[in-house]
């Protein structure tokens, strides 16, 4: 915990709020507690404690427990039992919304990141900014109307979206998108909420959504490819994210400009003309042919993988990152990790785990809402000046 210096009372008050609802939240799971655990949980005094535990109650964060079952049996030779205490991870919640080529995706969760609602709805990927924007309010507005979730609880909410996307929300480059370069998603998001939005790439929330729920638990040392014709990988170094310094790190599907030979386009092409860049069901359809036996689809599906192969070496080579992880289209298809694992052997000085996305689809929102998630942490479990993670 940060220390003290000076005498201001309401700083003292917000520390002493952050330990007590640090120990109430629990590094895992929330938990009751009563007051004389409290005490030694957090080292403070019992006034001070039943002063901040009144506190806290008078603003929504903390109540009585209820008593578990049994607890009272046998009070008339013991007494009442001791009053226990839980953080209301009610409270408040917090929204992650993925806006996508082809769907946005909204999810709902409350202050633990206990997820309780998620929708998704299609789009067309040719639909305009102002479209698709309307599609993501649409969806929000129904996601919140059948949780029965008031918009004014949310406290935070977390978007992702395709491309280069700078502090503020802005995107700087968005190509997957029509009218999305240039965008300030995060003002026009803003517009609908009454809390903090937050703004990422996609790649980089499904990182964090890995890190959180998948396939990376419990791995700090991260790379997440998102497998597509134009490949995008957001990465984790010691368990924080990194985004370089303007938000472009991991943009591996660039490579192709460094003199490669084929743009992203062709190389699963089995004919002359080159594949829709957003044409998942015809990439599929291509690596289906593959497994099939089909000679075009098998040297397509080579390419690509030599092609993955080039990208993803890059960014392991750069980090050394202990798990590599393969979402996106790509992490519904067989065929991909084995021969990726056997070249990152030969192009490796110390060839990463390579696995597949456990989240699929839904890694982005769930990233989403982690973001939105940290951000409300943040601002409850952590004083100025704490080195705590």
């Amino acid at each position: 915990m940060a220390s003290l210096t000076g005498r201001d009372p309401s700083l003292l008050r917000r520390i002493n709020s952050t330990v007590v609802l640090r120990a109430l939240r629990g590094p895992d799971e929330p938990r009751a507690l009563t007051l004389t655990e409290l005490v030694h949980a957090t080292g403070l005094s019992r006034p001070t404690v039943e002063g901040v535990v009144e506190g806290l109650a008078e603003a929504g964060l903390v109540e009585e427990a209820a008593e578990e079952p049994g607890e009272g049996r046998g009070t008339a030779r013991r007494g009442r039992p001791a009053r226990r205490f839980r953080f209301r991870a009610e409270a408040g919640h917090v929204l992650g919304l993925e806006i996508g080529p082809h769907r946005v995706a909204a999810v709902v969760s409350d202050l633990t990141g206990h997820i309780t609602g998620t929708l998704a709805r299609e789009v067309a990927e040719t639909a305009s900014a102002d479209e698709r924007l309307e599609r993501a309010r649409a969806t929000v507005a129904d996601l919140l109307r059948r949780t029965d979730v008031s918009r004014d609880t949310l406290r935070a909410v977390g978007a992702t979206t395709p491309g280069i996307v700078e502090a503020d929300g802005t995107v700087r480059l968005g190509t997957a998108l029509p009218g999305w370069t240039g965008l300030p998603l995060g003002e026009r998001l803003r517009r609908s909420f009454r809390c903090p939005v937050l703004v990422e790439n996609d790649a980089n929330a499904g990182v964090l959504a890995e890190h959180w729920k998948g396939a990376a638990r419990g791995c700090d040392d991260v790379v997440m490819v998102l497998a597509g014709l134009s490949p995008g990988a957001g990465s984790l170094i010691g368990g924080r994210l990194h985004r370089g310094f303007g938000g472009a790190a991991g943009e591996i599907g660039a490579l192709h400009l460094l003199g490669r030979e084929a743009t992203p386009e062709r190389l699963l092409s089995t004919t002359d003309e080159p594949l829709h860049p957003l044409d998942e069901a015809a990439v599929a359809q291509v690596f289906a042919l593959a497994r099939a036996g089909d000679e075009h689809a098998g040297r397509a599906m080579d390419r690509f993988i030599q092609r993955l192969v080039h990208d993803v070496a890059a960014l392991v080579l750069a980090l050394d990152p202990e798990l590599v992880v393969v979402g996106g289209w790509a992490s519904g298809l067989d065929g991909v990790l084995d021969p990726l694992r056997a070249e990152l052997e030969r192009y490796c000085l110390r060839a990463p785990r390579v696995t597949l996305s456990r989240l699929g689809e839904a890694a982005a929102a769930t990233g989403a809402v982690r973001l939105a998630l940290d951000h409300v942490e943040k601002e409850l479990f952590t004083v100025e000046g704490d080195t705590a993670d």
